[in-house]
């Protein structure tokens, strides 16, 4: 953005402009973006948190889910894989790994056999990261119950106030040791495979197709049908993303990240008791949702709701592409000289049709998707809770009056 037009603006204006303009920026290293989508998820949950135990867990599982999308990718597969595996490579076929092997499979191009498992030892070295993720909750239950000494997901959020039982305590605390040695195993299996694919898979037919299905699953076995073919690339590749012929995280990658993290979410939530695995079944499959390709959809149909109603004409293209911000200053110039208008109020006008195209879905993301469902979310929780303690209390008067046994009370749970 132009300092001198930028400063035409009011100050409310101005703050905005510039905000907007942050999320244009490179992306995988982006300090704006991590701080920014970690306190569009943490405020809420921390503006809901039902204890200093509950605001301790969600604090730690947004930091460190932000840093594994915003840093890791770039650290991991520019700085380190790339550099590790692209050793053999020539200059050219180097260049050529931040291509998509979607178009390289296309070109069929006879440095393919070089590159492709190169790439494919780099996507698997990024399983780290949904690795990691599908850790980060039995890390955060071993956190509980060391620092509060809770294992117990009802007395974590202050339903209940129970003594803490040692047996639940141990189940947990083993639970979360086994499946973090488990991601490892699976991690540096993944290593290894890679490490044989960059060295062997130029000569060999069987690991150049496993190179093929690990970064175009759909080219791979879907080209007949053009949609699943799409489909499956788009998100289930493993393949980095290029930005700039920089490697950054892919929308596939982010796919692997929600489905092997949410398994680790759902056993460490199982781990811990009832409530804790069905506020994790209420409110993951909607972020998920929405990390995935929920945001997308919403920004495109308001895109084109904003066409069809003929708003932000200016910077909203047929393909529903806005354009960047360093190119509103000369749009603002060539529609000045047609509208026969100030350059200033042009801009004023083009900067405030991005303010609007960004902060609409920003809003809904943080409003809606941030302190909507981490509302209903605890309520649903605390809600089922009390049923549940209703009906417990129930049983226990109707067996009391009717004189049943300890053993068979026992045996049913009560």
């Amino acid at each position: 953005m132009s300092i001198n037009l930028i400063n035409t603006l009011s100050q409310p204006l101005r703050t905005a402009a510039k905000f907007v303009n942050h999320q244009e920026q490179p992306s995988g290293l982006s300090s704006t973006r991590f701080i920014q989508d970690t306190s569009t998820c943490l405020l809420p949950k921390a503006t809901f948190a039902r204890s200093k135990a509950d605001l301790a867990e969600n604090t730690f599982l947004e930091l460190t889910e932000s840093c594994l999308v915003y840093f890791v990718p770039a650290l991991l597969g520019e700085n380190l894989a790339r550099k590790f595996f692209s050793q053999k490579l020539n200059p050219e076929e180097k260049k050529l790994v931040a291509h998509s092997a979607e178009k390289l499979l296309k070109q069929n191009n006879s440095l393919n056999k070089q590159v492709i498992p190169v790439k494919a030892a780099i996507a698997l070295s990024a399983l780290f990261i949904p690795l990691t993720e599908f850790t980060l909750n039995y890390f955060k239950n071993l956190m509980t119950l060391k620092v509060f000494k809770k294992g117990n997901f009802n007395n974590v959020v202050n339903l209940d106030n129970n003594k803490e039982d040692k047996s639940v305590q141990e189940k947990v605390k083993n639970s979360a040791f086994k499946n973090i040695k488990r991601a490892a195993a699976v991690f540096v299996t993944a290593l290894s495979l890679g490490i044989l694919i960059a060295k062997k898979g130029e000569n060999s037919k069987t690991l150049q197709n496993i190179s093929e299905a690990i970064l175009a699953p759909g080219t791979k076995f879907f080209s007949k049908n053009e949609k699943a073919k799409n489909f499956f690339n788009k998100y289930f590749s493993l393949d980095f993303a290029s930005e700039n012929g920089k490697l950054v995280l892919s929308k596939g990658q982010l796919t692997s990240s929600v489905i092997i993290g949410g398994a680790g979410y759902f056993g460490a939530s199982k781990d811990r008791g009832k409530q804790n695995f069905l506020e994790t079944l209420f409110r993951f499959p909607l972020v998920g949702f929405y990390m995935i390709t929920g945001s997308d959809l919403f920004e495109n149909g308001f895109k084109k709701l904003l066409r069809k109603k003929g708003k932000c004409k200016e910077t909203i293209n047929e393909k529903l592409e806005v354009i960047p911000f360093d190119k509103l200053e000369g749009l603002a110039k060539n529609l000045a000289e047609k509208n026969k208008t100030s350059i200033e109020a042009e801009f004023k006008k083009l900067v405030k049709q991005k303010i609007l195209i960004f902060g609409v879905p920003f809003l809904f993301s943080i409003g809606v998707m941030g302190f909507f469902v981490a509302g209903v979310s605890n309520l649903f929780t605390k809600y089922r809770f009390n049923k549940d303690k209703k009906t417990q209390n129930a049983a226990q008067t109707f067996l009391r009056q009717k004189n049943i046994s300890p053993a068979f009370k026992q045996f049913i749970g009560i």
